[in-house]
């Protein structure tokens, strides 16, 4: 009986694994005993699957990933703060400060019927999550360059995680809400379950705006310095410290072009009963968030080859 043992080097032995390829383990007479690499443990990144919009299967895969990015969101974010998450409801409520005494006390903005502290804390909740969620998915993809250029992953959970890690910070803000309007013994209408499609549209409109950006950024970096700016003036083109109806009525459908109009003024409608809900701002509001989302999709998968080598 003659023994022959295989001199290749591990690393020699995991190539031909990789290639389908058989070991030889021990040779004993006219016996081979081989080893084989199940098929499924080999990564195939496909050219066609990768030129998908969307790739379900490929994200399914990588939720671990997704997670992970939306608790370290979340951590970093509140990570060796003496409030912690408690920031989730200092910023609004400040802010509510702040409109209160200058837009409601001194420049005597109209609050339809209602408080104007409640007015534009109503507003200031979405608004709030949209400005966060678009200022992270921005620099999503500028702030994980190291993860870019060395490991292979669907480049889309960068944008989209932060949108969705931002969602823990409104659930507060929500809570909050509810606080005040027990204050302020104002009961919400039967227009309240459609709740849930408002905070589907902020989201749609977050991500979509928000793909847009990143993909700019990474070959722009102004586009990073100039986020405070378009995000005050994106506050001032929706009606968080007005209502809409100060807005002239032939202006009122373009207007309604920022996604954010039909969402705070249907939290307001919904919430606080200040006027009918606003369909037709809600419905442009749709439109609109829609073509974002997409275009931003479509533009962002269309750059996507080339973030490794320019971030």
């Amino acid at each position: 009986m003659v023994s022959v043992v295989d001199k290749k080097s591990p690393i020699e032995k995991d190539s031909l694994c990789r290639k389908g390829g058989a070991v030889p383990r021990i040779m004993m007479g006219n016996q081979v005993q081989d080893r084989q690499l199940d098929s499924e443990l080999r990564t195939v990144i496909d050219a066609d699957a990768r030129e998908k919009l969307i790739n379900w299967q490929e994200l399914w895969r990588y939720r671990d990933l997704f997670y992970f990015l939306i608790w370290r969101d979340v951590k970093t974010r509140y990570a060796q703060s003496v409030l912690g998450i408690g920031w989730a409801i200092i910023q609004p409520v400040f802010s509510m400060v702040i409109f209160t005494i200058v837009f409601g006390n001194l420049a005597k903005v109209s609050s339809d019927g209602v408080p104007y502290a409640i007015f534009s804390y109503a507003a200031l909740v979405p608004w709030t999550y949209f400005s966060s969620a678009l200022s992270g998915a921005t620099n999503s993809l500028v702030g994980s360059s190291s993860m870019i250029t060395k490991v292979y992953f669907p480049r889309l959970v960068l944008p989209i995680a932060p949108v969705f890690g931002k969602l823990i910070d409104f659930g507060i803000a929500m809570v909050i809400l509810a606080g005040f309007m027990f204050y302020f013994k104002i009961a919400p209408t039967i227009w309240a379950l459609f709740l849930p499609y408002l905070v589907l549209l902020m989201i749609l409109a977050a991500s979509g705006i928000g793909m847009w950006l990143t993909a700019m950024s990474v070959q722009y970096r102004d586009i990073r310095y100039a986020m405070n700016l378009v995000i005050t003036l994106l506050m001032y083109a929706a009606p968080v410290v007005y209502p809409a109806s100060s807005v002239p009525e032939n202006w009122r459908m373009i207007y309604a072009i920022n996604p954010m109009v039909g969402v705070i003024e249907g939290f307001r409608a919904s919430l606080l009963g200040t006027t009918a809900m606003p369909w037709d701002f809600i419905l442009v509001g749709t439109i609109s968030a829609m073509v974002f989302f997409f275009s931003g999709l479509i533009y962002f998968r269309r750059t996507e080859k080339i973030f490794a080598d320019v971030v």
